[in-house]
């Protein structure tokens, strides 16, 4: 009788439990941590200052550019480069 092997663990599963309490964390302390760690692992932040007009948010990229942009994913809109 062939007895199934159990799943393996899910690759680094405590490394992304770890990283999801620290950006949760960063998020509740009310600064610009979570923008921080995305930028610094190469990815888009995106996010709303004071003078953001409604219905957009600043997109900014890793290479320092920031533009407002409007919608997400394959619906999202460049509005302006700022």
């Amino acid at each position: 009788m062939d007895t199934p092997l159990p799943a393996p663990p899910a690759p680094n599963a405590d490394l992304a439990a770890e990283f999801e309490a620290e950006f949760m964390a960063g998020l509740e302390s009310d600064d610009d941590f979570a923008v921080r760690e995305l930028l610094a692992e190469g990815f888009p932040a995106y996010y709303i200052e004071d003078d953001t007009p409604a219905g957009m948010v600043v997109k900014e990229h890793p290479d320092g550019r920031k533009q407002w942009v409007r919608g997400a994913g394959a619906n999202e809109r460049v509005i302006r480069d700022l």
